[in-house]
């Protein structure tokens, strides 16, 4: 079908910065933290992306996502475990009857620099194949750069119909976009190609979340929910390292969206060092001290 893209209103970047930036002042008093925590992990998509993945590192990965902490039983399990498409096979064998997602890079990830029916829809259909039920794509930038939007939608929209019933992440590589206007633009396009989520980058690029790029993408996600009422999730990706910086983004999501996207189904952190700070404070809210994150395995 032919797309046109809807008139979205321009972002002011320099109030969308005191915006995100009036987030971090708030504040969690000290009986809240371990719920906050708790919230924190069930909303992490665990994640390793690296050229040397083997099937052991990715089997070791689904036993922390499994029971992060031993001495916590508490403590709830990740949302997923994210992984490359060769690599859906271990992880579906180790998460099998957990409840943890399986989520994979595909669409020829991190660039998407490759054909498109071929190579980079194909991937997308053997990774659901081999056991994964969420898809993270990233959309063609190239197109995307060059205002070729109907492009973009129409492989968005091919993506999620060869995803089945995964859901569909779509990664924007917001630190490619150049502006917030563009990332509001890219965002209508995630979401009205049938985006399940929105996903901020790849974590391979110098500039990945950041908290007014997602303030935009949630106000995005807010306008298409007011105008349709359909919710679509929010996913920051690369960067978010600490509990902390994990709430101020909770916070900007409780105040841009409510309550109801307080949940994995609608929000996700992806990281792969985000869950060792949270095992940290946790163990300090027992016995007030400090552990090092290598206690907890190195990512």
């Amino acid at each position: 079908m032919n797309y046109r893209l809807p008139a979205v209103p321009t972002v002011d970047q320099i109030s969308a910065e005191a915006r995100a930036k009036s987030f971090t002042t708030r504040s969690i008093k000290k009986d809240a933290k371990r719920q906050a925590l708790a919230l924190t992990a069930s909303m992490i998509d665990l994640t390793t992306l690296e050229g040397d993945d083997t099937p052991g590192k990715v089997r070791a990965l689904c036993q922390k996502a499994k029971q992060p902490l031993v001495s916590a039983p508490d403590l709830p399990t990740v949302a997923a475990v994210c992984v490359y498409p060769t690599l859906v096979p271990y992880a579906k064998e180790e998460l099998e009857g957990t409840g943890i997602n399986i989520a994979a890079v595909a669409t020829a990830f991190p660039s998407g620099q490759s054909f498109f029916q071929d190579i980079r829809l194909e991937e997308v259909r053997e990774t659901v194949a081999a056991g994964a039920n969420e898809i993270d794509m990233v959309i063609n930038r190239r197109a995307f750069l060059t205002g070729d939007y109907q492009t973009v939608y129409d492989e968005i929209v091919a993506v999620k119909e060869a995803c089945g019933d995964a859901h569909l992440k779509v990664i924007l590589e917001t630190g490619e976009l150049q502006t917030l206007d563009q990332v509001r633009k890219a965002s209508q396009i995630g979401i009205d190609g049938g985006g399940d989520f929105i996903k901020t980058s790849t974590g391979k690029v110098k500039v990945n979340a950041t908290m007014p790029v997602t303030l935009t993408m949630l106000e995005a996600i807010r306008d298409h929910y007011l105008k349709t009422g359909k919710k679509v999730g929010m996913k920051p990706a690369g960067g978010i390292r600490t509990a902390k910086q994990a709430w101020h983004y909770l916070v900007m999501v409780k105040e841009t969206l409510g309550d109801e996207w307080l949940t994995p189904d609608l929000f996700r952190f992806g990281a792969s060092s985000l869950l060792n700070d949270v095992l940290m404070q946790w163990v300090k809210l027992d016995d007030g001290r400090y552990q090092s994150a290598d206690y907890f395995s190195i990512d």
